[in-house]
């Protein structure tokens, strides 16, 4: 094989990750917003970890993931209300 090890190069044809991602930053900016949240609330609710009390560590992190998601939900319906109030929905 002459590929180099550890690198992954897309079929010829196919977008990068990064080109990827920002062309559907450009057709969707909330989605990029919405993923931010889910990883700040993540972030926090792991720093939270240590003051959880009594709490099992199961059910903080089933709130962690269920906060995070609402999150990035949250973004997208966000997104729709704008498109239906802004350009008049499709």
């Amino acid at each position: 094989m002459s590929a180099k090890k550890g690198w992954w190069v897309p079929p010829e044809g196919e977008d990068s990750v990064s080109d990827k991602f920002l062309r559907k930053t450009r057709e969707s900016p909330l989605v990029p917003i919405g993923l931010g949240a889910c990883l700040v609330v993540a972030a926090y609710r792991i720093y939270r970890l240590k003051a959880r009390g009594s709490t099992k560590m199961s059910i903080h992190l089933i709130h962690t993931r269920v906060a995070a998601q609402a999150c990035a939900v949250g973004a997208i319906m966000l997104g729709k209300q704008l498109v239906c109030v802004c350009w008049g929905g499709r």
